[in-house]
């Protein structure tokens, strides 16, 4: 066999084991899924044909590439996890994906832990400012926490680029309006990523979302990932929500400006509660 031929089968090879991979991952991944009944349903949203059919093909190379070339950077990041924060390596957390039926899908996040595991007396965790340690503050300043989202992308639960995923507590407090945001599928970054992260409201950054949805496009996409690359990774924009180690939930958001009341909170975090024991 010359060395044409066996260049062409080695390719179909790695091709057909990269295809079988990945639909072996997807239906593992769906068995994991539900979706969240509880919640009203909302309005379908018809893609384009870039969306439909080409975004997929687009994410599943990239996330493949991003795990090749930096299976070392995951390596040593997840030794260092291990050595300064201890077992589990993996932080993974429920959150809302693409809705189905026009209800959102829970599925399993994955991102590198950066909190210790302290709690009170009772057995409660402590607060997020007490748990996050300096390398865990490191690891999200260079936004190296999310490198696992990758394999999010191959089983086709994440995209490269989509409204950023939220939690299920953020979810409920949305109008019907807003979590239009989850008829596309969430993104490892976004326009509001690029457009001021943590920096900007809540309103605003749902916002960027509902006009990123209105139209999603190879280009449109690609401007994005470029300007994540300079702002998450270069100028570090928006990693944090001002003085506070973690960004400020929607709910809490919205009662501490006093644009909700404390009963509707309560409902809203119980509704919360709900649809994470389903």
């Amino acid at each position: 066999m010359d060395k044409k031929k066996k260049f062409v089968v080695l390719s179909g090879t790695i091709v057909s084991f990269i295809a079988i991979t990945v639909h072996v991952m997807r239906i593992k991944t769906e068995k994991n899924i539900y979706r969240a009944d509880a919640v009203e349903p909302v309005i379908y949203r018809e893609m384009g044909f870039y969306e439909k059919y080409i975004k997929r093909v687009v994410d599943v190379i990239c996330a493949i590439c991003a795990i090749v070339v930096f299976f070392p950077l995951y390596i040593a990041v997840a030794a260092l996890v291990k050595l300064k924060l201890g077992s589990p390596v993996l932080f993974i957390q429920e959150r809302p994906g693409q809705t189905k039926g026009g209800k959102e899908t829970l599925f399993k996040m994955y991102k590198f832990r950066t909190m210790k595991d302290k709690r009170d007396e009772n057995g409660e965790l402590l607060p997020d400012e007490v748990r996050l340690t300096k390398f865990g503050k490191w690891l999200r300043s260079t936004s190296l926490d999310e490198l696992p989202e990758a394999f999010n992308i191959l089983n086709g639960t994440m995209s490269v680029v989509g409204p950023r995923p939220q939690l299920v507590q953020d979810m409920v407090f949305m109008t019907n309006e807003q979590r239009q945001r989850h008829t596309a599928k969430p993104g490892l970054s976004g326009l509001a990523q690029v457009n001021g992260r943590n920096d900007i409201e809540w309103e605003e950054k749902l916002s960027w979302d509902l006009k990123y949805i209105q139209k999603v496009g190879f280009l449109r996409d690609l401007r994005i990932i470029i300007e994540t690359v300079g702002k998450a990774f270069v100028e570090r924009e928006g990693i944090t929500d001002g003085n506070m180690a973690t960004a400020e939930s929607f709910g809490d958001y919205l009662l501490n400006r006093g644009k909700i009341d404390r009963g509707i909170y309560d409902e809203k975090q119980k509704l919360a509660r709900e649809i994470m024991k389903l």
